[in-house]
């Protein structure tokens, strides 16, 4: 399998190393940990709420994690805080303006100014600030996302332990 994947180079003149590229089994074992996270958030969704497509933004956290867990996109500090940020924000702009293209302009454009100053920029964010926005039903799924947000946090972790086991029986 070739080295040069264009998906784990960083663009030309970036000042940060490429994602050694594992071996197919690696990359396999190392996608496992945020396809049980996204689908376990899933299952956990369906007992607890109706509002799936909420979530939805969370599986793209998942998979970022999966690309790059040492980014600092994907830290838990940046994931934690761009996505509550950006779900409280959608379910104000929803509770001021109604659902609405609005709302969901006004949601995604703070998300980003406010991710953007505070330095957690996480791009799945925008999605979920436009969920709220857009369809937020009530108070309670922010504290479900809240607790969802969480347990996609400890994937972080998960996928560091990953990476530093998959290193030491890979040499």
């Amino acid at each position: 399998m070739s080295q040069n994947r264009s998906s784990l180079t960083p663009i030309q003149g970036a000042n940060r190393s490429l994602r050694r590229r594992l071996n197919l089994k690696g990359e396999f074992a190392l996608a496992t940990g945020p396809t049980i996270i996204v689908l376990g958030v899933l299952a956990f969704v369906e007992v607890l709420s109706r509002q799936r497509l909420l979530f939805a933004s969370l599986a793209s956290s998942a998979f970022l994690i999966y690309l790059d867990p040492q980014h600092g996109t994907n830290t838990v500090r940046t994931l934690v805080i761009a996505q509550m940020m950006a779900a409280v924000i959608g379910l104000i702009t929803y509770l001021t303006f109604g659902s609405g293209y609005l709302s969901g302009g006004v949601a995604m454009v703070t998300t980003i100014v406010l991710m953007i100053l505070l330095d957690v920029v996480h791009p799945p964010a925008v999605s979920t600030s436009l969920s709220f926005a857009l369809r937020a039903g009530n108070e309670n799924n922010l504290v479900l996302f809240g607790l969802a947000v969480g347990i996609t946090a400890l994937l972080v972790g998960v996928e560091r332990v990953a990476l530093w086991i998959l290193a030491r029986y890979d040499t």
